[in-house]
């Protein structure tokens, strides 16, 4: 956890770090790539909205023909005509353009000098085209020119500086168009036009506030997809890394087999001669003893090695199963068999407690001697001399079958059963009487359970003994089969055709 805490840490210092850098060198105080966006923004909307704005500038430019000379219109729409188009091209060739820090500035200024540009020359559009004599007609080009100023406010939002000076020439023209009304209306004229050009610069600043926040939703959603994508690659590392690992572990658990099991085979076999006395008495009895301790411990590094490559094998999915239908009963009836006489040399009572004409189990055979023997040669090894251990065989409440392995022996403290269920796992009453053992029996029966869909279960107390219970699916159970009745078999009357002339 201290760890993770500190990697989140770490990244959010360095986002921090970069933030400040990127406000530091922006000319707006925004991140560079918010900056960036914004003046795409700007230019996409002026690209789409271009044409638009042409159509409308040749409608006003024809409107105006009804109080002035052609001439005059035709030079206006020249010059209005040329400002957009100079807008136009400058946006299409700034989006055609590629990110460059040191040149964004220059591209913004040349955008927001030219916008003011296209709206001055609406602003000069009395000027131009003279003001009408008709107080329809003022009232119609002081319209058209609010529909200006509205339109560079809502186009421009996403560059607030272009909205702010945009409306400064539009504020002019609309203060010539009232200088020729009476003082009442001129003040009312002037006084709500400038009220709607503060509306259309508010509403241009809140799409600005809502763009800031969509920018800053998408850029916390994409630090997201990139943190998940380099979690993602990591695990995929430490996946690999780990697959490599196994994949070494095998191959030298395959070459170590071979290397150990000769030699100790070896061993066993020339201790056992020699404990026999096969070719003459050893003369020495400790070394009689000897060669006992040398067989013993050579046994039982055997058994480790078996051990260590059998829940290698099962952890790395390679352990096959030759599953048959067995008589459960029957097989753990034999286990409890091989190993009475050591239960009775320790003093120990095994009893047995088997259901009777229990169906037969889809299982390994092997597989379930390995895990009967190994929870009897655990409850053998812990269990004090005069005590019990109880074997029972049964049905479970889902139709399936059991094998439990019962004895009041020290048991196993609760907080220890998953630490000898564990690879390598023993518990304090083993380390405490020194006792042989890789801890890796109740793990591999654990496996050998699971691989036939089972599951294995502890059940202990510390000074009440432990029930280890190893239950198999109802779906491994081999239902009885119908009896099949016997065919009896078609009568076929056969006449004799000569009795039938006769008759």
């Amino acid at each position: 956890m201290q760890a993770e805490r500190a990697v989140k840490h770490r990244r959010g210092i360095q986002r921090a770090v970069k933030d400040v850098r990127e406000k530091i060198t922006s000319s707006s105080g925004l991140k560079r790539s918010f900056e960036f966006e914004l003046a795409r923004m700007f230019a996409r909307n002026h690209v789409s909205a271009g044409p638009a704005l042409l159509v409308f500038t040749f409608i006003m430019a024809a409107a105006t023909l009804t109080w002035t000379s052609p001439v005059r219109a035709c030079l206006w729409l020249v010059v209005a005509q040329v400002a957009l188009v100079f807008q136009f091209v400058l946006c299409r060739r700034f989006l055609n353009a590629e990110e460059d820090e040191a040149t964004l500035a220059i591209w913004i200024k040349r955008m927001v000098l030219r916008e003011i540009l296209l709206v001055s020359t609406w602003a000069v559009l009395p000027l131009a085209v003279g003001i009408p004599e008709t107080e329809g007609m003022r009232l119609f080009l002081l319209f058209a020119v609010l529909v200006v100023g509205a339109v560079a406010a809502v186009l421009s939002y996403p560059l607030p500086s272009a909205s702010y000076w945009a409306v400064v020439p539009i504020g002019i023209a609309i203060l010539q168009l009232a200088v020729h009304q009476l003082p009442a209306e001129r003040w009312m004229i002037v006084g709500l036009s400038i009220a709607a050009l503060m509306l259309f610069v508010l509403l241009a600043n809140r799409l600005y506030s809502t763009t800031l926040d969509s920018l800053n939703a998408q850029a916390a959603r994409d630090d997201a997809f990139a943190e998940v994508e380099q979690a993602n690659m990591r695990l995929q590392e430490a996946t690999k890394r780990a697959e490599d690992g196994n994949a070494a572990k095998s191959r030298f658990l395959a070459t170590m087999s071979h290397e150990l099991r000769t030699p100790l085979n070896a061993i066993l076999g020339f201790a056992e001669m020699i404990k026999g006395e096969t070719f003459g008495p050893i003369g020495n009895e400790k070394y009689k003893s000897y060669i006992e301790d040398i067989h013993s411990s050579g046994a039982h590094l055997l058994t480790l090695i078996n051990e260590v490559l059998d829940l290698s094998r099962i952890e790395a999915g390679k352990h096959e199963l030759s599953e048959e239908a067995i008589d459960l009963a029957a097989t753990v009836d034999a286990c409890c068999h091989m190993l009475e006489l050591r239960a009775s040399t320790r003093g120990l009572k095994l009893k047995t407690a088997f259901t009777e004409n229990m169906a037969r189990l889809w299982a390994d055979e092997r597989a379930i001697r390995q895990v009967t023997l190994n929870l009897l040669s655990n409850a053998i090894k812990f269990t004090p001399q005069g005590a019990e251990i109880i074997v029972k065989v049964g049905w479970t409440a889902s139709g399936g079958q059991y094998i439990s392995v019962k004895d009041n022996g020290p048991g196993i403290p609760e907080a220890e059963i998953a630490v000898v269920l564990s690879t390598f796992g023993r518990g304090s009453q083993a380390i405490k009487n020194a006792d042989q053992g890789s801890g890796l029996g109740l793990p591999i029966v654990k496996s050998l359970v699971e691989l036939h869909e089972g599951a294995f279960r502890l059940v202990s107390k510390a000074r009440e003994g432990t029930e280890a219970i190893a239950m198999f699916p109802s779906s491994r159970v081999m239902s009885a089969l119908a009896a099949v009745e016997p065919r009896v078999p078609d009568v076929v009357i056969i006449r004799n055709p000569a009795s039938n002339r006769a008759a």
